[in-house]
């Protein structure tokens, strides 16, 4: 009796550590097999929007040198060939700050290096294309360069307050940023979108921005959406009269950037995010290729 005792508990031993090695494969193979969730750009314009350079006020021969540099950059191509850096696979060109120091000729330029490709930073240097635009401004000028890097929703005030010459950060033209600063030109046409994680099917075969927009109108506030704060991502889910937008009833995350948010939306405590379409596209694929 004891020797079958003996023999029928060896049994069990031996299938259990059968059965446990044959669920640890198992698992390893359907963890390996599962996708990563990932960031998924909806490739729908929400809106039809115009960046411009917020130049200090009281500097009016200022906009003035600067509505022409734009003009001249968009006639020449220049500011095709900077784009074309960051839209197309070209080499980007780092720039340099100089100190501030006001016993100089300078050109201090707000912005919020966070907003890629329009501008960061890598290392101690910034890049992007206003950061581009920036230090080709200051030559065209024969001023020095100064990059001051602050959160998105300072950038006009400082203007304002005459802290800065100019705000190069991505600016979308609307009337509450025109009581900080005189708006140059327009050199670029851009547009909000939505990104939602990869699994995420709510979107999918959704061809316009009626049909995007309306979908977005279903949600409660149950449902969060990050944004970087203080841009026109923000205007859109809160509503806003400047932007003519409506406002959306689900609830609005603001972020310190763009890439925070994202981020975040991987890590399921959000559940969208509203950007413009240039950082949305850089954000995602940086984050994306770090998965």
């Amino acid at each position: 009796m004891k020797k079958l005792l003996a023999v029928m508990l060896s049994t069990v031993l031996v299938a259990g550590l059968i059965a446990g090695c044959g669920s640890k494969g198992d698992d390893k193979k359907a963890d390996e097999g599962s996708a990563k969730t990932t960031a998924k750009v909806i490739e729908v314009d929400l809106t039809d929007e115009e960046y411009a350079f917020g130049v200090d006020k009281s500097q009016p021969e200022l906009l003035e040198q600067v509505n022409a540099f734009i003009q001249k950059i968009k006639e020449d191509g220049t500011l095709d060939e900077i784009c074309d850096k960051y839209f197309g696979g070209g080499e980007p060109a780092a720039v340099e700050s100089a100190k501030l120091d006001e016993s100089k000729d300078q050109l201090v330029v707000a912005t919020n290096a966070a907003f890629e490709p329009f501008e960061y930073t890598k290392g101690e240097s910034y890049m992007g294309i206003d950061m581009e635009l920036a230090a080709l401004l200051a030559e065209e000028l024969g001023k020095e360069l100064v990059i001051q890097n602050m959160d998105f929703d300072a950038v006009c005030l400082s203007v304002g307050q005459q802290k800065c010459d100019i705000a190069m950060a991505g600016l979308t033209v609307n009337e509450e940023r025109k009581e900080y600063v005189t708006f140059s030109d327009s050199y670029y046409q851009a547009s909000q979108r939505l990104i939602v994680p990869s699994d995420d099917t709510a979107f999918d075969g959704l061809e316009d921005a009626d049909a995007v927009a309306e979908k977005l109108a279903e949600l409660t506030s149950d449902t969060k959406i990050g944004v970087q704060q203080g841009t026109t991502g923000q205007s859109y889910v809160e509503g806003s009269e400047d932007f003519g937008f409506d406002g959306l009833a689900a609830a609005c995350s603001p972020y310190k950037s763009g890439s925070l948010a994202v981020q975040d939306m991987l890590n399921g405590n959000i559940d969208y995010v509203i950007i413009d379409a240039a950082p949305a596209a850089a954000i995602s694929e940086a984050i994306n290729a770090m998965l």
